[in-house]
């Protein structure tokens, strides 16, 4: 397996912000997974809807407030993920190295190497 240094102190640090953020806007009782998982679902697409339209080659080079804006759905995406996987009681980090060793193994590099087939075509 790659070696991935440990995403632990940021996860941690943006999970009790958002924890912090929740609580003193008395949130939480709407904080449920159904309910976070939607919202990352539409703040998925809002991230997409900057993409939508766009050549691969125009995607790669966005314009600056493009740019900025992506990188600010990007931040709700995490911000969402990392709000869920806490309610969840999901260590996120974990769970994300764990998947990697999955794909690891699904994906063999000798098989996998240029090709964009899914595992069970390689």
């Amino acid at each position: 397996m790659s070696e991935i240094r440990p995403a632990g102190d940021a996860l941690d640090e943006l999970r009790e912000a958002m924890r912090r953020f929740t609580t003193e806007r008395e949130w939480t009782a709407f904080h449920t997974p159904k309910n976070l998982a939607m919202a990352l679902a539409g703040e998925a697409g809002e991230l997409l809807e900057h993409f939508q339209w766009l050549t691969p080659e125009q995607s790669a080079r966005l314009p600056a407030d493009t740019h900025e804006a992506a990188a600010l759905e990007m931040a709700d995406v995490l911000l969402y993920l990392v709000r869920l996987s806490d309610v969840l009681g999901v260590d996120l980090a974990g769970a994300a190295r764990r998947k990697i060793r999955i794909n690891e193994e699904r994906y063999p590099v000798e098989l996998a190497r240029g090709r964009a087939d899914k595992y069970n075509r390689l």
